[in-house]
């Protein structure tokens, strides 16, 4: 790993479960780290004596280019911007495209405006931003296939992407990661600690099929398409190219907790979705953005999850540092043993 003694970069959604690692692995390679994080966040997970803390008004774009200003005045502008910032779910769909959509355009322009131009933009968007894959062929979902999400979060994060490409001023890479898992994820916790207490629910008749990458790897990711000069202006897929049935990844899980018993049901898609009705509502009423809704229930209906990564082998070399087993193996000891998850 080469140090990049130096050079500056810019991490939004810094506090977040990717970010965090995307932030490690940055300064283990040695770079200046400036740490895009709301006022509010916590900072417990990040090592504070080694980062700089920017708190970015993407919602006024005149406040914005000030602080982006004031920042080239001081130090230049940063070689690398990392976009990781994003809204996942909410109570109000609108915000999605506010947060995904709309800022990440504020940020793109302000960039200009400030002159603080990168070397080069990444912006992290997700699989979710071209729809669902042919569940009948179950061919993998390809780059130069059309983009139609049928998710409000995939619509906006299609949108923050068309802002990317439209924008002349600096290259840029987009990655579309597919499912995320690793120390700090909670949206598979849920499930790790239903097969802990002996439960595991699938969704639907047919199997999903899964493809995953590590958050490590995909922190590995992000820096080898920054610092490859010859990727500019490129999208790509991240999994760790392998493919696995849900029931496939419940039992992986249950083999590493050694859980001898596990109660096994397939819950029927149409309740899938009157549960996810009834949870959005309850979302409404108190306010809270809630795991179960309706743009959830087409994730879960979602047979296949298949894309290719090859353009991203080809192109950076990358192999996974890790396969799914020892991936689940890290994250459920990270768990057992809190006092290990510290940024390292």
């Amino acid at each position: 790993m080469t140090s990049q003694d130096g050079k500056k970069v810019l991490i939004t959604g810094a506090n977040g479960f990717i970010g965090r690692h995307i932030v490690c692995e940055a300064l283990a390679r040695g770079y200046g780290v400036w740490a895009g994080v709301r006022a509010v966040s916590s900072l417990a997970h990040l090592p504070q004596d080694r980062i700089h803390r920017m708190n970015l008004e993407y919602g006024d774009p005149q406040a914005l280019t000030g602080q982006l200003s004031q920042f080239v005045h001081e130090h230049g502008a940063w070689d690398y911007v990392v976009h990781n910032a994003g809204l996942t779910k909410t109570t109000h769909p609108r915000d999605f495209f506010h947060v995904n959509a709309v800022c990440t355009h504020h940020l793109l322009e302000a960039l200009a405006r400030a002159n603080c131009r990168p070397r080069k933009f990444l912006l992290m968007s997700s699989l979710g931003a071209c729809g669902a894959g042919n569940q009948d062929t179950l061919r993998p979902i390809g780059l130069d296939d059309p983009q139609q999400p049928d998710t409000v979060y995939g619509k906006s994060k299609l949108m923050a992407e068309n802002h990317v490409r439209a924008q002349q001023d600096f290259p840029y890479v987009i990655l579309r990661p597919t499912g995320v898992y690793g120390p700090g994820d909670t949206d598979y916790l849920m499930e790790i600690n239903s097969i802990r207490a002996g439960f595991d629910f699938a969704v639907g008749r047919q199997p999903q099929h899964l493809t995953f990458i590590y958050v490590k790897d995909l922190a590995s990711v992000v820096f080898d398409t920054l610092e490859n000069a010859a990727i500019t202006n490129r999208s790509f897929f991240v999994a760790d190219g392998d493919v696995h049935t849900d029931a496939e990844f419940a039992r992986t899980i249950q083999d590493i907790l050694q859980k001898k018993h596990v109660f096994r049901l397939r819950i029927p898609l149409w309740l899938a979705w009157w549960a996810c009705i009834c949870f959005e509502g309850v979302g409404r009423l108190t306010g809270r953005a809630m795991t179960l809704n309706s743009d959830k229930y087409k994730i879960l209906r979602q047979r296949n999850w298949i894309c290719d990564t090859g353009p991203l082998h080809r192109e950076t070399g990358f192999t996974p540092a890790y396969n799914l087993r020892r991936g689940l193996e890290e994250t459920i000891r990270t768990i057992e043993t809190p006092q290990s998850n510290k940024q390292h």
